[in-house]
């Protein structure tokens, strides 16, 4: 009985010490901090690790986290040329260390308070910019943003990290309209890309053009030479071997040895597009005739012709003398 009652004493002692050893310790988490009060009253801050506090006397308040939190607002507000914008702004922050008192007891809902200085400070910047300004000049407002809130939000407690606007969305409709704008200014580029393009092939087509017409009648003018030349040199050497023919007679002979091989030539070619023309020997002296005609008519009328200019005072003394 008496070792019994022993043991029971122990058991109850033991059981003591561990509630007892229950209310006193207590552990605290890294990046956290404890705020302990003693009846009701802040005590101290226990920093991380294992602590001791009275039991029944003192008590856990609570933890504050260290850590840095970040947290997005939605800010819907309009521009200076009347567009209704979605700004989002994330807002980076943490507790000083230095100043859990104030975070833990000033403070109830830090994240509201934040929340109320963005709207402000963005519905205050925002209306002073056009929608083009306010994504140019974004990054000014998130500075100012960070400002506003570091003031503030030093006094109780918190230090502002970083201030971010991360999304800016005009309304569906602005959005789709300067969309279409922007592809209508990408067009009307094309166009006048496409239309200066066709330009200097034109001009490229029409001086190739000129050139081969150039060259054409260059080619041209060369073959009749060279035929003149021919016909003449032909006439020369008719004269030579023959004494006592006429030029007359040397182009005759000429015009009918061509006007037969021109027939030979279109019988030779079953395909070719001919016309028929009279080519008895009494038609081809008629012929020669017209031909004959035709140049003398010619040298007729330019030698009117030149009568009728007027000459230059320096020429006409030339010609006299």
């Amino acid at each position: 009985m008496f070792i019994s009652l022993i043991f029971a004493v122990l058991a109850i002692a033991l059981a003591l010490l561990i509630l007892a050893a229950s209310l006193m310790l207590f552990t605290t988490e890294q990046q956290t901090k404890t705020v302990i009060q003693r009846l009701g009253k802040f005590d101290r801050i226990a920093e991380p690790g294992l602590s001791i506090k009275w039991p029944f006397i003192e008590n856990i308040a609570g933890r504050v986290n260290l850590r840095i939190k970040q947290l997005d607002v939605k800010v819907e507000t309009k521009t200076q040329d009347n567009v209704f914008v979605l700004v989002i702004v994330s807002v980076q922050y943490f507790v000083d260390p230095e100043r859990v008192y104030e975070a833990f007891y000033k403070l109830v809902r830090p994240e509201a308070q934040i929340t109320a200085f963005v709207f402000d400070v963005v519905r205050a910047r925002v209306p002073l910019l056009t929608l083009d300004d306010l994504f140019e000049k974004k990054d000014n407002i998130a500075i100012a943003v960070k400002e506003e809130l570091s003031h503030v939000m030093h006094d109780f407690g918190y230090d502002i990290l970083k201030a971010l606007i991360t999304d800016i969305e005009p309304d569906t409709h602005v959005k789709k309209a300067m969309n279409e704008i922007n592809a209508a200014q990408r067009m009307r580029l094309a166009a006048v890309e496409k239309g200066e393009a066709d330009k200097i092939l034109r001009v490229k087509a029409a001086e190739a053009e000129a050139e081969s017409n150039a060259l054409h009648g260059k080619g041209i003018a060369d073959q009749r030479r060279a035929i003149v030349e021919g016909l003449s040199e032909s006439v020369s050497e008719f004269q030579a071997h023959v004494p006592g023919s006429s030029p007359h007679d040397v182009m005759q002979i000429v015009l009918m040895t061509q006007y037969f091989d021109t027939l030979k030539d279109l019988s030779a070619h079953s395909k070719t597009n001919t016309i028929l023309v009279p080519h008895s020997p009494s038609h081809l002296n008629d012929l020669t005739e017209q031909m004959r005609s035709a140049f003398i008519t010619a040298q007729a009328a330019n030698s009117n012709l030149e009568e009728h200019t007027p000459q230059p005072t320096h020429i006409k003394k030339r010609s006299e003398k």
